[in-house]
C-alpha cells in the first residue's frame, strides 16, 4: 500500500503542490471582457431586432435576414476576435451599422410600427454608449490594476 504525500509536500520532480508553488495566473483584461460581453449581447439584440423588423414587414425577408443575420454574426465573431490587432477598431466600426439599422427602423414607413421601431433605435443607441463605456472604463481598470501590481510587486 502506498501513501500519498501531504498536500503541501513537494511532488516528485521538485515541483511544489502548495499554494506558494502555484503558478501566477495572468489576469484577463477588463477592457476585453467588457467589450466582448457588449458585442455578444448586442448580437442577440440585433437578432431580436431583425425579428421585429420581419414582423413589421419593413423590407423583403431575404434582405432583412441577410442584413440582420449578417450583422449579428459579425458582432459574435468580433466578440471573440478582440485579441487580434484591430479588433477594437473593427468593433467600433461595426457600431455604425448597428446605429444605422436602428435609425432606418425609426423612419421606416410602417403603419402601427412606431413603438417597436422607436424602442429599437433607443436600444441600439444604448449599446453604442455601452461600447464606449466598456472601452473607457475597462481600459481604466486595466491601468489601475497594472499600477497596483507594479506598486506591490516586491511583496
Amino acid at each position: 500500500m502506498t501513501t500519498s504525500p501531504a498536500p503541501d509536500a513537494p511532488a516528485p520532480g521538485g515541483r511544489g503542490r502548495g499554494p506558494a508553488a502555484a503558478p501566477a495566473r495572468r489576469r484577463r483584461s477588463a477592457r476585453r471582457q467588457f467589450a466582448a460581453t457588449t458585442l455578444a449581447m448586442e448580437a442577440f439584440v440585433v437578432l431580436f431586432g431583425t425579428l421585429v423588423a420581419y414582423g413589421l414587414r419593413v423590407a423583403p425577408p431575404g434582405v432583412l435576414w441577410a442584413v440582420g443575420g449578417g450583422l449579428a454574426f459579425v458582432l459574435l465573431l468580433l466578440s471573440g476576435m478582440l485579441r487580434a490587432p484591430g479588433g477594437y477598431l473593427a468593433g467600433t466600426l461595426v457600431q455604425i451599422p448597428v446605429l444605422a439599422s436602428g435609425f432606418v427602423l425609426l423612419f421606416a414607413p410602417v403603419p402601427g410600427g412606431g413603438f417597436g421601431a422607436t424602442i429599437l433605435f433607443v436600444i441600439s443607441a444604448v449599446f453604442v454608449a455601452l461600447w464606449v463605456f466598456s472601452l473607457r472604463v475597462g481600459g481604466r481598470i486595466d491601468r489601475e490594476r497594472a499600477e497596483w501590481d507594479a506598486a506591490h510587486a516586491d511583496a
